[in-house]
């Protein structure tokens, strides 16, 4: 882990947040050294942090075991070069277990998924990641999103609690976004909370997430495709809107079309898309299915043609 906490880091980020899928050998069992490997390449391709064991990663598949070995292995991977960052969810007691193990396994923060199941109102919700943010030294960042739906006064009394540094937000709704930005603004002036764009394909509204200020984001296609993941990064940080369109046209609303046609493709199309590279991460675990034959073909013409777009501006090649 490095000297600075898990704010200042992700602060000065400069490139996408790398989710990694966790690689399964075919008997189901974790595999270790696939899963190394696929964060090697992420790192040594430019990703900006290593978000463990969260969505992508099939944090809802791994035993406690397994949770700790693989942040464990990416903690080893990344050497300090970039943060790590571990999920932890379910209720309180198992998620401040799973915070536990992350912070044993020597990651630098947390990403705290939605409580399991229950519909809690917000006096639960922050009591909830008020205990969860206390468990351990590390930073934790609140993930909005399904059953942890936050009002903006909620979010204020998040900024306010030690150990919470953002809110990352999965659910999409940009009006109470941009309230919850504004009320943490005038409630707690001077306040560097983080704020993250946690859609399952971030990048489709990055446009509209930047225009409130939100440029912190979660990139699942860094995953599977990092050239054309960094080439848009780089294109939505500088302005270049005519090749963040061409993007979205070309590959990335095409492969949210692909995305809707399954359940649980924000995971298994994604796990497809690695192993179409050439990393044998093995199969999703149940209840998650893999992907027909025929959208793993779509996959892979949509992946071909974001590449293609990417010749012209000299941003060719991949890992």
């Amino acid at each position: 882990m490095s000297s600075d906490p898990l704010a200042v880091r992700l602060t000065a980020v400069a490139g996408p947040l790398f989710f990694p899928v966790t690689a399964f050998r075919a008997d189901g069992s974790v595999d270790v050294e696939a899963f190394r490997a696929h964060v090697r390449r992420g790192v040594n391709a430019g990703a900006a942090a290593v978000f463990a064991c969260c969505g992508t990663g099939e944090f809802h598949a791994l035993t406690p075991e397994e949770f700790r070995l693989v942040v464990a292995a990416a903690v080893e991977e990344t050497a300090g070069q970039v943060p790590v960052v571990a999920g932890a969810g379910y209720g309180t007691a198992l998620a401040v277990r799973f915070a536990e193990l992350a912070e044993e396994a020597g990651a630098d923060g947390l990403l705290a998924m939605p409580p399991y199941l229950v519909q809690a109102d917000q006096a639960g919700l922050l009591a909830h990641y008020t205990a969860l943010a206390g468990a351990t030294g590390i930073e934790t960042i609140v993930y909005q999103r399904d059953n942890a739906v936050f009002a903006p006064e909620t979010v204020v009394a998040l900024a306010r609690t030690p150990g919470i540094i953002g809110l990352k937000d999965g659910y999409g709704d940009l009006d109470l976004m941009q309230r919850i930005v504004s009320a943490v603004r005038t409630g707690l002036p001077g306040r560097d909370f983080l704020y993250f764009n946690g859609l399952p394909t971030a990048e489709l509204t990055g446009l509209a997430y930047r225009g409130i200020g939100v440029t912190l984001y979660s990139s699942a296609v860094f995953a599977f495709a990092p050239d054309i993941a960094l080439a848009f990064y780089r294109a939505l940080h500088s302005g270049d809107d005519g090749l963040v369109n061409a993007l979205l046209d070309t590959f990335y609303r095409p492969l949210v079309e692909l995305r809707a046609q399954g359940r649980g493709y924000a995971v298994s199309l994604v796990k497809a898309g690695v192993r179409l590279q050439g990393l044998d991460v093995g199969e999703v675990r149940s209840p998650l299915t893999e992907p027909p034959a025929a959208h793993i073909e779509e996959l892979t013409e949509i992946i071909a043609s974001g590449r293609a777009l990417l010749e012209p501006h000299g941003a060719g090649g991949h890992a």
